[in-house]
Order: C-alpha cells, then structure tokens, then sequence
C-alpha cells in the first residue's frame, strides 16, 4: 500500500519546490497554501524529500506531538506579533535588560502589507530618525474631493510620510533585535499556558516542532485578528458596524500629479461609511484604497475599489492586492490581566476617524514594553501593576477616542449634497486652497453639535497633538 503525503500548513513555507518535481502535476501553489489533488498524486514521494521545511508529510497528525517532543524555552516577556507595537514593545522591554522573545506568524517581518503606509512625518521622529530607506513619498497637504468631483487644497508643509512598510517594519524588528531581544519568524502562539488561573507563557509553533515559552509577562500584539486576547479572556469580536471593510491597489503607471499630496475621496457613492484615498509613493506609482463601513452588505469593498478605479485612475497597472478591516470605535476595555497585556490593532487601538494605527501602535507598544520590563525587575506582574500601560494609554491618546467617534459618526451623517456645498462654500475663497480649521469651522455650520466634542478635545489636548502630526 503506497504512502500518500499530505501539506502540513502549519509549516509550509510556499516556496513551490514540491511542485516543481512532482510528475503528475498534482500539486498546486494557491497563493500562500499549496493544494496536493489526491486524485492525480502517484505517491512518488518526491516532494516528501525536497521540502526544505519539512512541510510534505506522511503521517496525518498536526496536533498529536507527545509532550516528550516539545521543547522548552523561558523568558522573562513574551510578545506575539511583530508588527509596529510587537517590535516597540521589545524593543521597550529589552532595553531594561530583561530577557525578552517576540514571536511573528509569518515567515517574514512586514509581509504582507495590510496598510496604506500613510504616517505623520511629526509624530513619527518622536521615535526615530528618518531613514529615506523607507519612505516612499513626503507629503506637504491633501485634496478633499467632494462627491460631485470638485476638491479642496489643504496645505501642511511637512505633514506626513508614506512608508514602504515591509522595510519600515523589518527596520523596527531589527532595532528590537539590537536592544537584546530574541526574534522568531514563521512561530505561531497556539494556545496560552497558565499557572493556577494565571497566565504564564504561550505554547507556540515552529517548522521545529513546538515549544512550551514560559513567561512572566506575556504580550498580544497580533492584529485585529486576534486570538491570543481571547484566549486570556478579553472579548476582542467586532461588530461589523464597529469596523472599516478595506481593499487596496499598489498601481503603478498612473498619470502625473503631485506626489506630495494625498487625495481622500468622499460620498456614500464612493465609499459609504468611509472614504477613498490615493497616496502616492513616486515614479507614477501610489497606493489606490478605500475603506467602507463593515455593515454594507449590498457590495464589497473590492466592488467599489474596482469602480472607484475605473474612474479616478484609469489605466494604471496593479502590481499588488491588500485587504484587511480596521476596527473605528475605540480601544477595547480592559488591556491588562495577571501577566497580560493587549497592545495596537489587538487593543483596538486605531484612530476612530482615519483607521490610522501605526502611530498609535508604536505608542501603545513603546508603554507595554516599558511596564513590562519594570514589572519584570520589580517582581510584580499583577494586573494591578500592569494597569500603569493601561492608564499612560489613556492619559496620552486613549481619552480622546469618544469624542473622535461621535465626530466620526457626525460626519458620516452628511449626505452627499451637504458634502458638495461644504467644498461649494470653501471653494469660494482662498482659490480653494484652506487650513483643516478652515475646513472644520465650515462643517460645523452644517452639524453643530460637532462643535461640544471639538471642545471637549481641545480641552484633552488633542489640538495641539494633531498639529504636531
């Protein structure tokens, strides 16, 4: 009786190797999962042996490891998730000299890209120096395009970023690396290991086989998708009005315009409950996207990408395809238990009105990180001492979230002819070109009850930090 293999996706590395000798074309590379058809297979067993990753298997258990084959590592934090609030976070953490492992699903740090890589110039040299490296495009304004086609110019000199975020993000898992802590890619958390009720570390999984990583303090910094928050018992499920529905292009050959402005889209044609946008990244090449509110269900986001295409950049080439969604309510209650904490999309942590979260996850990530370490060193990892990330998150960004919500839901009461005479009015003087006050005063006067959170706002702070990106 012959041997039949089977993929173990667990480990798969979608490197095609087994497809390329196998004599019955029986196996196929679907984008990142290979599909083995059983009806075409011979059993040969030629991809069992070329597999650099072990992948092609004979025997049919995932799941079955006996406890004297996993392997054990300690540590002092355990962060899962390397993304922008995984890597501050270690790096954060490591800095205080205590030992520190961050984890990263995929097999490689930035990849695949879910993001607009749109990031203020300002808020970002907080945190480093800026490499050309990995910037695409500086910006210094945006266009508001009403429904009707008409636009609005805001100028900000030195008003943002556009990364290239597989560089960015591998740059921030390097620095994380340099300040002491351990990286591991392609090593999935499967499930969290407690001590007496209390979290104690993750049971993690690697090509190698699994590892038993014990932790004092364990981090979750793994995407909006995130199991491991509801594995430590914080509700992390959106409702599907409470998320941004998204789809993006990088097209290339698209017609000039300036790429040092980016373009957002308005109109419940265009994208309801959200908005499209272009932000370039040089040489006739940008990113093409649009977010619409998770409760539309008559289309998809990828429907009205496509349509929005057609009409706003006709002719370009893509080279790439993201989606994604992006919870637009606020940060989850909760953050923190015994030895726990939730950090950046995990956390819900991303901007109410723009579903922008690289900053905010950088932050999130810099005071988990800090917290950690010094409840590490002080020998207190109780969720009383870990409430300090908790609270600092508030204090800095967290607090402003209801009022940035009821903004948010306030202009998505506009309807399309409001959003028209909006730019009709503004258009009207300064040859179109205004201040996001400007903008902001005019649409006051079509919704004032805006004006009572503006104020509760500015007496948070907010005013000031927007200016300063």
């Amino acid at each position: 009786m012959k041997n039949y293999p089977f993929v173990d996706r667990e480990i798969c590395g979608y490197c095609g190797a087994c497809i390329s000798v196998c004599p019955s074309k029986a196996i196929e590379l679907l984008d990142l999962y290979v599909r083995r058809d059983q009806s075409l297979c011979t059993g040969c067993l030629a991809c069992v042996k070329v597999c650099p990753l072990g992948a092609m298997k004979l025997d049919a258990g995932l799941d079955d490891h006996p406890a004297s084959s996993i392997k054990h590592r300690e540590c002092d934090v355990l962060i899962i998730g390397g993304g922008p609030a995984g890597s501050l976070a270690a790096k954060a953490a490591a800095e205080q000299n205590v030992d520190v492992l961050m984890i990263e699903k995929r097999q490689e740090i930035g990849s695949p890209v879910r993001c607009a890589e749109g990031i203020s110039k300002t808020a970002l040299a907080e945190f480093m120096e800026i490499d050309p490296k990995w910037v695409s495009a500086e910006l210094h304004g945006v266009r508001i395009h009403a429904p009707n086609g008409s636009f609005v110019t805001v100028d900000i000199p030195d008003a943002g970023l556009i990364l290239e975020r597989r560089i960015f993000d591998r740059e921030l898992a390097n620095r994380a690396a340099i300040s002491g802590s351990e990286v591991w890619v392609k090593a999935r958390a499967v499930d969290l290991i407690r001590d007496n009720g209390s979290i104690a570390g993750a049971m993690v999984r690697r090509p190698d086989g699994d590892y038993a990583v014990r932790a004092k303090v364990v981090i979750a910094a793994d995407g909006v998708e995130s199991r491991v928050g509801r594995w430590a018992g914080i509700d992390t499920t959106c409702k599907t009005i409470e998320v941004d529905t998204c789809a993006q292009y990088l097209m290339t050959g698209l017609p000039d315009r300036d790429s040092t402005y980016c373009d957002f889209y308005l109109g419940r044609q265009v994208a309801p409950r959200g908005y499209a946008w272009i932000f370039p990244k040089g040489n006739g090449s940008a990113n093409v996207g649009l977010g619409i509110g998770g409760n539309i269900d008559t289309e998809t986001a990828f429907d009205y990408l496509n349509r929005f295409v057609e009409k706003a950049v006709p002719g370009g080439s893509i080279l790439s395809m993201v989606v994604g969604c992006v919870p637009v309510t606020g940060t989850l209650p909760g953050l923190v238990r015994d030895g726990f904490m939730i950090i950046g999309d995990a956390a819900h942590q991303n901007d109410p009105v723009s579903g922008g979260g690289i900053i905010n996850a950088m932050i999130a990530g810099q005071i988990a990180g800090e917290v950690a370490g010094e409840a590490v060193r002080k020998g207190d990892i109780s969720q009383a001492f870990l409430a300090q990330y908790e609270k600092q998150w508030h204090d800095q960004v967290g607090r402003t979230f209801s009022h940035l919500h009821k903004i948010r839901e306030g202009i998505l009461r506009f309807s399309d002819q409001a959003l028209n005479d909006i730019a009709r009015v503004l258009l009207k003087t300064n040859s179109g070109r205004h201040s996001l006050v400007d903008i902001f005063w005019t649409a006051l006067k079509n919704n004032p009850r805006l004006l009572l959170e503006l104020r509760h706002l500015i007496a948070l702070g907010w005013a000031r930090r927007s200016r300063n990106g």
